[in-house]
C-alpha cells in the first residue's frame, strides 16, 4: 500500500543589520530588530497560521487519517516566540491530535555538519530539547538543514542515536533508483534514510501557481492520480517543502490551500495512506544501501552545498566562523552562544553566492555577493576578538585541543558512573521490592500468632465452671 509522507520545513533567520569596520570592538549587536518584526510577522499572517489552520482542519476531518511533520529550527522557534507565539500555539493545538510529528535538525539552522562533528551534535541536541519542552516528546528521526547528507554525515547521525534522516532524491545519486524505497546509510546500516520526490515536490512548492507550467492548472486528483500510477512495489512518496510555499512562494489567491485540503479524500479514494518518518522508519524495511560519498542538498540544480560554500568568499567566511568552535565549547558564555547560532545560519552564507538561480534570492539589505561578505565579515571579526577574549591569545590550538579531550573524558567518566548509578538505584529497587514481596507473604502468619494466645486465654475460662463445682 502506497503512503504519503507531508513534511514542511518552519524556518526564519534573523537578518543582521549594516555594520561597519569601525564599529568592530565598540558594537556588540549585530541585529536588525525592526527587520526581524516586520518579517516574521508577515510571513505568520500570509502563509503560517492560514496553512496551520488548514492543516489542522485536515487532521480533524480525517479522524487519524491524515498525518503531516514539521521540522522546525531552534532559531526559527525564538522568532516564533518573540513576534508570533499564536504560530506555536497552533503547532501545539496540532501535535495534540496525535496525527504530527516534529524532526530534529540543527538549532541554527546552519552547516556544522560540514565544520565541526562536535558541534553539529551540541547543535542538533539543543533543538532536541527545545523540541521536548515545546511538544512533549524528543525527535528519532533528524532532518539536517536544506536535507543536506552525506555518508559521513549518516555515520555522526547513527551516532547520535537517530532512526532515520531526510534527504533528497537527487538524480546524480541515484541513478536508475526510484526515491520511492527505503534506503541506509552505507557507513551505520540501522539509519534509514527517505529520499524526497522532486517532482512531486516542486510541482507544489514552486511550479503550482506557474501559468506557463505545462501542468497548470494542477488539480488534486490529477495529483494523485501520478502518485496511484506508480508502480505498486514503489510505495513510500516523500513530499517535502518549507511551509512558507504556501502563501509565499504560492500566494492564497492561487488557490493552494484549497487544492491541499482535497489531497486526503483523493488519496483515500486510491487506497493511499498518510504516515509520518518514524511510522515508516518502524514498518518498513531498507531495499540496500544508498552511496553518498559527496554532500548533497535541495537546493539549485547542482543539489550540493555549492550555494553556500560555491566562491572563495563563502568558504573563508565559513573557515572563519568554524575556526573558533571549539572555544565557543569549551567557554559557555549565554550571550556568545545565541551570537553563535545566529552567526551560523546557513542564509548568511547564501547571501554571498555569485550563481545564477532559478529561485529567486532575496538579499535584504545587501546589493550584492561581495557586499554580504563585507559585512558579514565585520561583524565575524568583533565576534571572534570577543571569544578570543575569553581565553589568552596565546593559548594555540594544541592546548585547546589538550583541554577538549580533558573535558570529553570528564564527561565519559560522568557519563559512566551516572550509568552505574542508575544500575545500582536500578538493583536496590528491585531488592527492596522482593523484600516488600516477601514480608507480604509472611503477613498471613504473623497474624495468626496473635490468635494461639486467644486461645489459651479461653481454656482457663473453660475451666471456671468446673472449679465451681468443686467447692
Amino acid at each position: 500500500m502506497k503512503t504519503i509522507c507531508l513534511y514542511f520545513e518552519i524556518h526564519q533567520i534573523i537578518h543582521l543589520k549594516r555594520y561597519r569596520f569601525f564599529d568592530i570592538g565598540i558594537d556588540h549587536y549585530y541585529y536588525d530588530d525592526y527587520e526581524n518584526e516586520r518579517s516574521i510577522t508577515d510571513i505568520a499572517e500570509r502563509s503560517y497560521m492560514p496553512a496551520l489552520e488548514t492543516l489542522l482542519d485536515m487532521i480533524k476531518q480525517g479522524n487519524g487519517y491524515f498525518k503531516v511533520t514539521f521540522s522546525i529550527s531552534g532559531v526559527g522557534m525564538e522568532q516564533l516566540e518573540m513576534h508570533a507565539p499564536q504560530v506555536i500555539a497552533k503547532l501545539q493545538e496540532i501535535n495534540e491530535t496525535g496525527c504530527a510529528e516534529f524532526l530534529a535538525e540543527p538549532y541554527s539552522h546552519g552547516l556544522s555538519s560540514l565544520a565541526n562533528e562536535e558541534s553539529f551534535a551540541a547543535d542538533v541536541k539543543k533543538q532536541c530539547d527545545k523540541m521536548k519542552d515545546y511538544f512533549g516528546k524528543r525527535p528519532t528521526i533528524l532532518r539536517n538543514s536544506s536535507l543536506i547528507y552525506s555518508d559521513d554525515i549518516g555515520g555522526q547521525v547513527a551516532a547520535m542515536g537517530f532512526k532515520g534522516m531526510l534527504t533528497e532524491g537527487a538524480k546524480h545519486v541515484l541513478g536508475w533508483k526510484s526515491p520511492h524505497y527505503i534506503y541506509h546509510c552505507p557507513i551505520a546500516p540501522n539509519l534509514k534514510l527517505l529520499l524526497r520526490d522532486v517532482e512531486l515536490s516542486d510541482d507544489i512548492s514552486l511550479r503550482f501557481n506557474n501559468s506557463d507550467w505545462e501542468g497548470y492548472p494542477l488539480f488534486a486528483d490529477t495529483y494523485i492520480n501520478r502518485i496511484a500510477a506508480l508502480p505498486e512495489e514503489e510505495q513510500f512518496i516523500n513530499i517535502f517543502m518549507e511551509l512558507s510555499a504556501l502563501g509565499i512562494a504560492q500566494p492564497l489567491s492561487s488557490n493552494i490551500l484549497e487544492f491541499l485540503k482535497a489531497l486526503p479524500a483523493c488519496a483515500k479514494d486510491k487506497g493511499i495512506t498518510f504516515s509520518t518518518p518514524s511510522e515508516i522508519c518502524m514498518k518498513a524495511k531498507s531495499v540496500g544501501q544508498l552511496d553518498v560519498p559527496d554532500t548533497l542538498s535541495w537546493v539549485d540544480e547542482e543539489r550540493d552545498v555549492s550555494t553556500w560554500l560555491g566562491n572563495a568568499m563563502q568558504r573563508e567566511a565559513f573557515n572563519k566562523l568554524y575556526s573558533v568552535a571549539d572555544r565557543i565549547r569549551i567557554a559557555q558564555d549565554p550571550r556568545i552562544n545565541q551570537d553563535w547560532d545566529y552567526l551560523q545560519a546557513s542564509n548568511n552564507f547564501r547571501f554571498m553566492t555569485t550563481k545564477a538561480t532559478s529561485v529567486g534570492l532575496d538579499r535584504g539589505i545587501y546589493s550584492g555577493a561581495f557586499d554580504a561578505f563585507t559585512n558579514y565579515m565585520n561583524i565575524l571579526g568583533d565576534f571572534i576578538n570577543r571569544v578570543n577574549s575569553l581565553y589568552p591569545e596565546e593559548i594555540d590550538n594544541d592546548q585547546l585541543n589538550s583541554l577538549l579531550t580533558t573535558i570529553r573524558n570528564q564527561g565519559e567518566e560522568i557519563e559512566v558512573k551516572d550509568k552505574e548509578i542508575t544500575r545500582l538505584k536500578t538493583k536496590i529497587e528491585k531488592m527492596e521490592a522482593a523484600e516488600q514481596k516477601a514480608n507480604a507473604t509472611k503477613k498471613p502468619t504473623a497474624a495468626k500468632k496473635p490468635a494461639v494466645p486467644k486461645a489459651a486465654a479461653k481454656k482457663p475460662a473453660a475451666k471456671k465452671p468446673a472449679a465451681k463445682k468443686a467447692e
